[in-house]
């Protein structure tokens, strides 16, 4: 596949993919959900110990991409929507059953689909101007990418449903309060703390990563298939909805929206 959204490159047995649409915040369309879930594939059969993902720009991914939402919105093009939903998912599923160490470096927003994909990493590198943000209710929405599901597994059911409801954002230290983040620094610290992280991570054997990933996976996310039908049925129900429609127009509008429950 040749990618036009990301970037994938192998080097000394790190894999490392790119976010490459700071134009729209790297927001997620159908060719970059697409594009990334095939180097995922890569990273998996390519002869390297591990994948760290990163963004172009200074917003690392609002999620999902608002001028595609407000195209589809005026083209009732819904079930584009709906397949990115979809496509997201498999996203956050395929990290965390990639069996080798996944770490994701972020700076700025951290919204939507991205923030539960941040969640499905092994390690979250944040510089301290990052924000997590659960945006789904804003546009009369739920979360995808498994954002639930991952997120109550790690920080509780109650401080979950809370992100969740309210969209607060969440800062990048009370993140690391939470659990959500391996470390946090000042921006100009980012390369060198990963770099030190991957120097760390080369130590150790491959197999160890592949049992411990597999452990994992058994443990606490086997029931995730099950889950993952329910988020895109309910998904593809607020899609459909007219409070999501007036989400989208509030963003592009600039105005709060005002929500009637249709």
């Amino acid at each position: 596949m040749t990618y036009e959204t990301i970037r994938y490159e192998v080097e000394e047995r790190i894999a490392r993919l790119t976010l490459c649409r700071p134009e729209v915040s790297n927001g997620f369309n159908i060719p970059m959900c697409e594009e990334m879930l095939d180097a995922i594939g890569q990273a998996d059969s390519d002869e390297v110990a591990l994948l760290i993902i990163q963004a172009e720009g200074t917003v690392f991914s609002v999620g999902g991409d608002l001028v595609e939402m407000k195209r589809a919105v005026d083209e009732d093009d819904i079930a584009s929507l709906v397949k990115i939903a979809e496509l997201v998912n498999q996203i956050s599923f395929a990290l965390k059953k990639l069996p080798k160490p996944v770490i994701m470096v972020t700076d700025g927003a951290v919204a939507g689909a991205a923030a539960n994909m941040a969640v499905a990493a092994d390690f979250v590198l944040a510089s301290d101007k990052t924000k997590f943000i659960q945006a789904f209710v804003g546009v009369g929405l739920a979360p995808d990418a498994g954002g639930l599901f991952l997120l109550s597994r790690s920080i509780g059911a109650t401080r979950a449903s809370q992100l969740a409801m309210t969209g607060e954002s969440l800062s990048a230290e009370k993140a690391l309060e939470y659990g959500l983040v391996y470390k946090v620094v000042e921006q100009e610290k980012l390369v060198k703390t990963c770099q030190q992280l991957v120097k760390r991570l080369l130590r150790n054997s491959p197999n160890s990563y592949r049992a411990i990933k597999e452990l994992m996976w058994k443990s606490e996310f086997e029931t995730w298939e099950e889950y993952a039908g329910l988020e895109l049925d309910l998904q593809r129900e607020l899609a459909f909805k007219e409070d999501f429609k007036e989400g989208v127009r509030a963003h592009f509008e600039r105005r709060r929206p005002r929500f009637a429950g249709q």
